[in-house]
This record gives C-alpha cells, sequence and structure tokens, in this order.
C-alpha cells in the first residue's frame, strides 16, 4: 500500500492494534427505525471472527431463504467485534425459532420486521471502540493531537483493506481492463479498488498543498451526512461560513465514464491523477461506471479517549457510513496487527 500524506503532522505514537478481537468493536448505526412489521426480518447480530457474508449464508440457510432475499448495509471487519444487521425476505412466513440458531462466534441480538429489504449503503454509520495497547511514543502531545482531529476532522481516504491483502485487489483490476474475466464479486472488488486508488492519490495530493479542507477554484461541493453535490460555484462569504462549519466538504473524483464535473484548478489537478493511471482511469470509463464524487474530508463525531493504564490507550468515535476507523488512527499512530480493521 502506498504511503499517503498525513493531514495532522504524522503519527505520535506506535502500539498494537487488534490483540484480540474485543480491542475492535463496530457497532453499526442504521439510523431509521424498522417499522415492525412487513415480510423482511431485520436481525441483528454481533459475530467476532467470521465475516459479513459468510454470516448472512448462514442465516439464509438457518431461515431457508434464497441469497437473493439477503441484505446487509455494509461489510464488516473479520477480525473484530462488530454488530450489524443483516434482513431476509419472510413473505408469509413466521420467524424461525432464533434461538436454535447456532453457529460459533455468531449471537442473535434481537429481530424485527420491516417493510424492505436492508440494501448496501442504507446505514447512517458505524460506532467504534479501539483499544491501541503496547503504545510508545509522544504521549504528551495525544490530547492535543485528538482536539485537532475532532475539531478539523482527518482526510477522507479508502483504507488499505479497499485494496486486499498485498494490494490484490489492484492487481485483480489490471487483469480486468487487460481484458480477463473475472467472477462477479471479484470485478466489483477490482473495480473498488481502482476507483479508490485514484481518489487517494487526488486527495493525497490536496492534503500536500494543504487544501484537502479548502476552496479551489472550479470545487465540487458535497453536503455534510449526505451524498448531495452542487457547484462548482463562485467561492463566497457564505461558502466560506459554511465550509468553517463543516457544513460542506470539497470532493475528489469516483472515476468513471464523461467529464469531470469539477472545474479550473480542482479539474486540471484531478485530470493529471487519472493521465498518470490511463490504465484505470480509461478501464472504469469502459466498464461503464459513471463518474461520482466522495467527500474529501471526513468528520470524527462523539471523540472520547481515555488511558487505560501507561501503555494502553482506548479511542471512541463515530463515522458515517463508507468511512474507515484506520484513516482515523493513521493521523494519531503506527500499528503493528495482523490485518487491517474498518467498517
Amino acid at each position: 500500500m502506498e504511503r499517503l500524506a498525513y493531514a495532522h503532522g504524522g503519527p505520535l505514537l506506535r502500539g498494537l492494534l487488534r490483540a484480540e478481537p474485543a480491542d475492535f468493536i463496530v457497532e453499526e448505526q442504521l439510523g431509521f427505525e424498522p417499522t415492525g412489521a412487513g415480510e423482511h426480518v431485520f436481525v441483528q447480530i454481533e459475530k467476532a471472527e467470521a465475516n459479513t457474508d459468510w454470516v448472512a449464508q448462514k442465516l439464509a440457510a438457518f431461515a431457508r431463504v434464497a441469497a437473493v432475499g439477503v441484505g446487509y448495509a455494509g461489510l464488516k471487519d473479520r477480525h473484530a467485534v462488530t454488530r450489524q444487521w443483516i434482513s431476509l425476505h419472510l413473505p408469509g412466513r413466521a420467524d424461525p425459532d432464533w434461538a436454535a440458531f447456532d453457529v460459533p462466534g455468531v449471537r442473535v441480538l434481537q429481530t424485527v420486521r420491516h417493510d424492505r429489504k436492508l440494501k448496501r449503503g442504507a446505514h447512517r454509520g458505524n460506532r467504534f471502540r479501539i483499544r491501541l495497547r503496547s503504545v510508545s511514543g509522544r504521549t504528551d502531545a495525544v490530547e492535543a493531537r485528538l482536539a485537532a482531529i475532532a475539531a478539523d476532522g482527518v482526510p477522507n481516504y479508502f483504507g488499505e483493506q479497499r485494496f486486499g491483502r498485498d494490494g490484490d485487489n489492484l492487481v485483480l483490476a489490471r487483469q480486468l481492463f487487460a481484458g480477463q474475466r473475472l467472477p462477479r464479486h471479484l470485478r466489483g472488488y477490482a473495480l473498488s479498488a481502482a476507483r479508490s486508488l485514484l481518489f487517494n492519490r487526488v486527495l493525497a495530493a490536496r492534503v500536500d498543498a494543504g487544501s484537502w479542507n479548502q476552496a479551489l477554484a472550479g470545487e465540487v461541493w458535497m453536503l455534510d451526512g449526505s451524498h448531495a453535490i452542487f457547484g462548482p460555484l463562485p467561492f463566497d462569504e457564505t461558502l466560506a461560513a459554511r465550509l468553517a462549519a463543516r457544513d460542506i466538504h470539497p470532493t475528489g473524483p469516483m472515476w468513471g465514464r464523461g467529464p469531470l464535473r469539477s472545474e479550473d484548478e480542482v479539474c486540471v489537478l484531478e485530470a493529471a491523477v487519472a493521465a498518470a493511471e490511463p490504465e484505470l482511469a480509461e478501464g472504469l470509463a469502459e466498464a461503464g461506471l459513471d463518474q461520482e464524487r466522495r467527500a474529501l474530508r471526513l468528520g470524527v463525531a462523539d471523540l472520547r479517549w481515555e488511558w487505560e493504564d501507561d501503555s494502553t490507550l482506548q479511542l471512541a468515535f463515530a463515522l458515517e457510513s463508507g468511512a474507515y476507523a484506520t484513516t482515523v488512527l493513521r493521523e494519531l499512530a503506527d500499528w503493528r496487527a495482523d490485518q487491517s480493521a474498518d467498517a
């Protein structure tokens, strides 16, 4: 994984992440209340050392539901304790006896009916509780760094896990764009990795320039807490106030076919990044993906921290859907772990 620019001066600490699964806890926040009635049953599960798709398959087999009737809002890391919702389509059928669902490392916490399938990205976000062990470094500067992260946010990079172990998903992308056929799920991983690489490089260039949270000529803006975009518009006092209040954020490209929406200085930078990776940019366009945008700045909500002892730091915070906890952690610490974690 290539090294990306830091916004807050680089890591202060070194430590061990996820010495055990309970050191990385993720709780999905739906952001809406299930209706309590309908053809779909929402099952909240807690899992450890298991990936989301595998658990969804086990639930589907237990409830005798076809794969098309299963839904979940996002993938959660295997090497963590995670709580999330999975929906199962049970039209005209009673719930099975969930107490009889017996899969090691998985617990059914609660169930509720809803009138729609749970779709990817439908959740509001995730809450994290993370423990960093064997911490060393500039511990005296931690409080100021975390206060800066809470106030200013962090660059909204895609995490390393987006690219697969040792960057394998990027290898798949280059194979796909060279004409090799891939299974559908691997094709999806490949396309996501290619888009994410181009976005990260645009963002890293703007972090280097100090403009990741500032306005450049030709900016496209995203409303905080949504995927709604607007602009480019002339930058005025109203936009400046909204930018300072984190009501809006600059955006970068999720590459695809068609012209960039950005203009002027922003468009020149984004086009230059794509021109440096023509295989990826052209492959994404030919795959039929449209140009989209992603916020460059990520807000870190409800950030709290506590020293459990002289070398153990616990962090808690909430992120919007599609964001990576490791993008927050990297601005504070370098860590050692068998796998990187996210949700």
